[in-house]
C-alpha cells in the first residue's frame, strides 16, 4: 500500500499541470487563432476593448460544446484578430430554459 501511495505521488508530480493557453487575438490572423482553438480544444482570447482601448478584454473559447460545462453550449461569438475584426469563434454560455424560475 505504502509503495503504490508513494508511486502515485511521483506520478503526480513528474505530469506536467494541463494549463490553458493564453494568446492575444490581435497578434495572429482568424485562421490562426480558429486553429488553435481547433487544436487545444480551448484557449483564452486576449484583446484591448472596440470602445476603450485602454481596457483589457478576454474569455474562454472553445472549439465545440464538448468542452462546455454541463448546461452550457457553444454559442457563436466574434473576436477581432489581426486581419479582420469580426473572427468566428465559440464562446462557452449558460443554456437558458424558458420555465425556468
Amino acid at each position: 500500500m505504502r509503495t503504490a501511495l508513494i508511486a502515485l505521488t511521483l506520478v503526480a508530480t513528474v505530469l506536467p499541470a494541463q494549463a490553458i493557453s493564453r494568446y492575444n487575438s490581435m497578434q495572429m490572423s482568424c485562421g490562426e487563432a480558429q486553429s488553435r482553438i481547433r487544436e487545444e480544444g480551448a484557449v483564452i482570447l486576449r484583446y484591448r476593448s472596440a470602445r476603450d482601448p485602454s481596457l483589457p478584454l478576454y474569455d474562454r473559447y472553445v472549439a465545440h460544446d464538448g468542452y462546455c460545462q454541463r448546461g452550457e453550449y457553444a454559442k457563436l461569438e466574434v473576436v477581432p484578430t489581426s486581419d479582420t475584426k469580426r473572427c468566428r469563434v465559440l464562446k462557452c454560455m449558460q443554456r437558458t430554459y424558458p420555465f425556468d424560475e
